[in-house]
């Protein structure tokens, strides 16, 4: 599957494409998922936003029995427009197992670049059953926390940038606290389904009229209801939940199995 938006630019989505064909034949792996992440998947991105794009790779099954296996991220040159990198099935499972939700934020990215439906729907099958929800939380939490500390630096306006990247932690911890399973990636989706003050919303957007027509590291002002609730919501103090239990650990690599053989190239 493929979806790419119009308004992305053509030049840079065929460079995309060329990485990802590079990598896989360069070191020898499939990449069943590629997606963009950043500003542009949430929602919120800047005139001069550069493009975000994140994969997910499997090796060959031998390469996971080796005595010095191979890195499990695979990164491409950084520079002013592209950011593409990715990561091994493994890690990806290892992570969410331990409530990260960075993996199942690109299993629900809007905009990708190249995917198996099949791959997906199971990996974040998986991941809801082994991504424990207070794990998940405290990540959104410690995500949210940072990215508002960072926006406040100094009195007066703030960053932008900053704000927004404050804000989606901050919804999708309501939405963690409305919902089950994997909370969607784009902060549109996120703001239709969870309870938000009326107030707030308006700023919201706003704000993003401002930020689409503002640099990256432009700044302003934080509106006073954003501020409140933002900070509202990043002062909980969550119990700290337990480690991934054994059963729980046994499911995550039961189901890395699974894909794995579903998914390896061939050659070993």
């Amino acid at each position: 599957m493929r979806a790419v938006p119009d308004d992305f630019d053509p030049s840079v989505v065929a460079a995309i494409d060329a990485r990802l064909a590079d990598v896989a034949a360069s070191h020898g792996v499939r990449i069943p998922w590629a997606i963009e992440s950043g500003s542009r998947a949430w929602g919120f991105a800047s005139p001069d936003s550069d493009y975000d794009c994140r994969f997910l790779f499997v090796r060959p099954r031998d390469a996971y029995l080796a005595l010095w296996p191979a890195r499990d991220v695979i990164e491409t040159p950084l520079d002013d427009l592209l950011d593409v990198n990715g990561w091994d099935l493994a890690k990806a499972v290892r992570l969410a197992t331990a409530g990260n939700a960075t993996v199942g934020e690109w299993l629900r990215s809007p905009h990708v670049y190249g995917g198996e439906p099949g791959f997906r729907d199971d990996l974040l099958r998986l991941v809801a059953e082994v991504a424990d929800t207070a794990r998940v939380w405290r990540h959104y939490l410690h995500v949210g926390r940072g990215q508002w500390a960072h926006a406040r630096e100094g009195p007066g306006e703030v960053r932008l940038k900053r704000v927004f990247y404050a804000i989606r932690p901050a919804v999708t911890l309501r939405w963690l606290d409305e919902h089950e399973g994997v909370p969607p990636m784009s902060l549109d989706e996120l703001l239709d389904q969870v309870e938000v003050p009326d107030d707030v919303r308006g700023e919201v957007a706003e704000l993003r009229v401002l930020k689409a027509r503002t640099r990256e590291l432009g700044r302003a002002p934080v509106p006073p209801a954003i501020a409140a609730w933002v900070e509202g919501v990043l002062a909980a103090e969550p119990e700290r939940p337990a480690p991934p239990s054994a059963a729980l650990r046994a499911r995550a690599e039961a189901g890395f199995l699974d894909l794995l053989g579903r998914w390896a190239p061939a050659g070993g």
